[in-house]
């Protein structure tokens, strides 16, 4: 029982870590990749722009997609903002 209650709380631990987000720096911005917006699955959909997401040491692009919105809120694309150590990217949200 002590080993089966340790495992449950080293994994919620390592969950807890991962889940933690920073603030990662890079010296330039990466290229933003060209892609070929899909057509929208249906009426009622908004595109969703795609974002930077920090992977391996590097800001890795995930493409964007079509989603329905969320009541009166609006999606705020991601963007780019230069600090005194270098670039970092602030993933987009809804607003």
């Amino acid at each position: 029982m002590k080993k089966y209650l340790l495992t449950i709380a080293l994994s919620a631990a390592v969950l807890i870590m991962t889940s933690c987000t920073g603030t990662y720096v890079v010296s330039s911005q990466p290229v933003r990749p060209n892609y070929v917006r899909p057509m929208a699955p249906g009426n009622g959909y908004i595109w969703i722009e795609g974002d930077w997401a920090y992977e391996g040491g590097n800001y890795r692009w995930h493409e964007g997609h079509w989603g329905r919105p969320r009541g009166h809120r609006n999606w705020q694309p991601g963007s780019w903002h230069q600090t005194n150590r270098g670039w970092s990217w602030q993933k987009g949200r809804w607003r």
